[in-house]
């Protein structure tokens, strides 16, 4: 029990291990609750809390009282949580444990981010990966199945149009701004490096992969060659991965190799690669990499910029549709074949103040100057333009029926859960 705590909040209750005294370890080990057959451990509680603390920013020493109001918040939704899971196990709800192994795997993965490798994984936990998968299964697949009876439980609660329109009436008041939105198309050009450039990276890799092959160490290379600030230090090391997680050149030689086994060099956007296969698990791959980045100078932001003018110019001038110059020459792969069409924003929802400030200089029909973004060079065209405005059932039925079902099932779930524990033996110990 104490090791699912780990599992769960594993840096937050890495820091309570560390700095818990052994009168303190003496409480946690006390019984908080009993829900039916299940006990809630002290413990469980303790450490839940002090996770939930620190996400709040809340000195569990300096701030008692609001932290003993988190203890008995958190106390109040793990025996939730338990009667949830008896309730589950009564209804004979069944999860598919492929569903499981899933979620098991990602978030094994996530603690092998965090800590840095498997063997420090295993050294937190006193168990191999092996008996770590063992141990948790079962409470990954608990959780799931409480999961599965609320969205059960959740697809039961209907809504008419009357309780719609009095919550409409009651709310309307208060229901937010509908914020000033746009429908944009963009045509994206990324700035591509010199033939120089592309050679020089590629000579690098090639002469990394040479060393490779007499036999020298994946991982120290990685760390003293690769450019992934993310991975380098782990010795290129990129966990496991799943199909669509990387990008389409990248992923489909990942997929290709065998376990142990080195790629040629390999170009994506980020770079050239060269990779190997460490092991495939079902429709994962783990693999590590050393990536050479591929470096833009001005003189090929220049060129990229002179292009999309010179674009601009044919488009204005009726030589080629917009639609026709972004299924020619944009790079986003997404919106080229749909005329660059981005869909409707919200204003406030652009992050690029240089895009955002693009789009605001623009009435409906009119094309930008290129425009940079992290992303590259953007020639954008504002297609549509809607202000600010209240909501109205009128125009906006969806959106007001859809808040009216959510605060009716939010009340109904919580009446569901109060007859449940109501009709379930719950004795709190604290």
């Amino acid at each position: 029990m104490k090791n699912l705590i780990k599992f769960a909040v594993l840096l937050p209750v890495f820091w309570l291990a560390s700095g818990s005294n052994a009168a303190a370890q003496e409480v946690l080990d006390q019984v908080a609750a009993v829900v039916d057959n299940n006990i809630i451990l002290r413990s469980e509680v303790e450490q839940f809390a002090i996770s939930l603390a620190l996400q709040l920013g809340v000195d569990p020493e300096k701030e008692t009282e609001k932290f003993d109001r988190l203890r008995k918040e958190t106390l109040e939704n793990l025996i939730t949580q338990k009667a949830l899971l008896v309730k589950a196990k009564e209804d004979s709800v069944e999860v598919n444990p492929k569903q499981v192994d899933g979620i098991l795997d990602e978030r094994l993965q996530q603690m092998v981010q965090q800590l840095g490798s498997e063997k420090k994984v295993e050294d937190y936990f006193g168990m191999t990966m092996r008996q770590i998968r063992r141990e948790f299964r079962d409470e990954v697949e608990e959780g799931l199945l409480v999961q599965t009876l609320r969205e059960r439980k959740a697809r039961e609660i209907r809504i008419s149009r009357r309780e719609v329109e009095e919550f409409y009436r009651a709310f309307q008041d208060s229901l937010p701004e509908l914020k000033e939105s746009v429908k944009i198309s963009h045509i994206l050009v990324k700035v591509e490096p010199s033939e120089d450039a592309l050679a020089a990276a590629q000579k690098k890799a090639e002469e990394v992969l040479a060393r490779l092959k007499k036999g020298e160490d994946f991982a120290e290379l990685a760390r003293q060659y690769s450019q992934d600030p993310g991975s380098a230090s782990r010795g290129g090391d990129l966990g496991f991965m799943k199909r669509g997680d990387l990008v389409r050149e990248f992923e489909e030689v990942a997929f290709s190799l065998e376990p142990g086994e080195i790629s040629e060099p390999v170009r994506t956007q980020f770079g050239i690669h060269v990779m190997q296969l460490i092991e495939k698990r079902g429709e994962k791959v783990h693999v590590r990499h050393i990536l050479f980045r591929l470096d833009t100078s001005e003189a090929d932001e220049q060129r990229t910029i002179d292009m999309l003018k010179e674009l601009r110019r044919k488009i204005l001038a009726g030589e080629m549709t917009f639609a026709e110059a972004a299924a020619k020459y944009s790079t986003d792969e997404s919106t080229k074949d749909k005329g660059g069409d981005l869909g409707w924003f919200e204003i406030d929802q652009f992050q690029e103040e240089a895009f955002k400030k693009a789009i605001l200089g623009l009435k409906p029909g009119e094309i930008s100057e290129p425009v940079k973004t992290r992303f590259g060079y953007h020639l954008i065209r504002l297609e549509d333009h809607k202000p600010a405005r209240k909501l109205n059932i009128a125009d906006d039925w969806e959106q007001i029926e859809s808040w009216a079902l959510d605060l009716k099932r939010r009340k109904e779930f919580d009446k569901w859960v109060a007859q449940i524990k109501k009709d379930m033996y719950i004795e709190v110990k604290l």
